[in-house]
């Protein structure tokens, strides 16, 4: 029995990431989020020495709303995962899929040549992944 080729990370990646500054207010990147219709942010790095973070729909109701914390006073960096494991676009989606378990993440950057060029998660992994049986 040979093993399924589901593809790579390149084939299911969301290439329009939305990055924003650590400082900002987690009330006015819900708002971003909103504007582009994601539900994550890559948070900047402040210098060629710092590392990436990611701020996910769920560090804001774990960190935020379930301890009654007013969303435009609380940073972005205060919530956010930081650094986070990167994956690399040519990434087999069965192994992203084994790291995500490993590591009990949800969403990774995707990142080639020192550049973020997309995020993948669970959701774009499994839509990509069963996409040609779902036909």
């Amino acid at each position: 029995m040979s093993a399924r080729n589901w593809g790579q990370v390149r084939d299911c990646m969301r290439t329009n990431v939305t990055e924003v500054d650590g400082t900002l207010d987690v009330l006015s990147a819900l708002k971003i989020m909103k504007q582009v219709g994601a539900t994550s942010l890559i948070v900047k790095r402040r210098d060629e020495d710092d590392e990436y973070g990611l701020l996910l729909f769920s560090d804001i109701a774990k960190k935020v709303i379930a301890e009654d914390r007013a969303p435009e006073r609380v940073n972005v960096y205060e919530v956010m995962a930081k650094p986070v494991l990167a994956v690399r676009p040519d990434m087999q989606i069965r192994y992203c899929a084994r790291l995500f378990d490993n590591f009990g993440i949800s969403h990774a950057p995707v990142v080639e040549n020192d550049k973020i060029v997309g995020i993948v998660s669970y959701y774009l992994l499994v839509l990509q992944g069963l996409n040609p049986d779902l036909n």
